[in-house]
This record gives C-alpha cells, structure tokens and sequence, in this order.
C-alpha cells in the first residue's frame, strides 16, 4: 500500500500517467499544465503536476512548466475528494478548493481530467488515506 500524496504515490501515478494511451490521445489534442498544492498532510505540503499537450503527458513532483492553472486545497479537502466523501464541484464553490489562472482552459481540458481519473483508478484501491 501507498500513501496517499506520498512521493511513492506521486512515482506511480506518473508511471501509469506515462503508459497510458489514453493521456497521450487527449494530449493530442488538448494542452494544459495544472500545478496542485495540498497543504497540512502527514508530510507537510505537497505539490505536484499534470502537463499535457504535444501527444505527451507527464505527472510528477513540483510545478507544471508552464503553469496554467494552480489548484491549492487543504490535506482534509484532498483526501474527501480523492474518496469521494466531498464532490469537487462542491469544493470549489464552497471555496475549499481555491483556483488561480486560466479558467477557460481548464474548462476546456475536462477531457483530460476524465482521461486522468481513470488512471488515478488503476492506483486508488493501493492508496491509503492517512
């Protein structure tokens, strides 16, 4: 098992990001860099990234370059919405979710969020939560 938000986490994600046909077939068609930032976890705050765009996707450790959009949530946010106890949409509305720059855009790439939540599957039931 892995913890969630863990850099072990972080590496498989980005290995299944890597292998996936999926991401390379959005990213055909779609480009977006999105920086998350989670705050007061078990390893204080963690940051990582989605790059797609090119035909190539990558997740990894650190700030998307570029950076289109930036999403900062506490460490209780993230791990209500990955379970699925909090609906993101709702965390965002309610403003648990704060989001900086290019809305349009990350608008635009729900694709690729769909694509991405498939592949967070293929990890999930590995993950712990605490």
């Amino acid at each position: 098992m892995i913890r969630y938000l863990s850099l072990d986490w972080i590496n498989a994600l980005a290995a299944e990001v890597a292998s996936s046909d999926q991401m390379r077939t959005v990213a055909e068609s779609h480009r977006i860099g999105v920086t998350q930032v989670v705050t007061d976890g078990p390893e204080g705050d963690v940051t990582y990234h989605l790059s797609v765009g090119g035909g190539e996707a990558t997740f990894g450790a650190g700030v998307a370059e570029p950076e289109d959009v930036k999403m900062e949530q506490d460490w209780a946010t993230a791990v209500a919405v990955a379970t699925g106890e909090l609906n993101a949409q709702e965390a965002f509305i309610g403003g648990r979710i704060r989001l900086y720059g290019d809305q349009q855009r990350l608008l635009e790439s729900q694709p690729v969020f769909g694509v991405l939540d498939a592949v967070f599957a293929t990890v999930r039931d590995r993950t712990i939560y605490e």
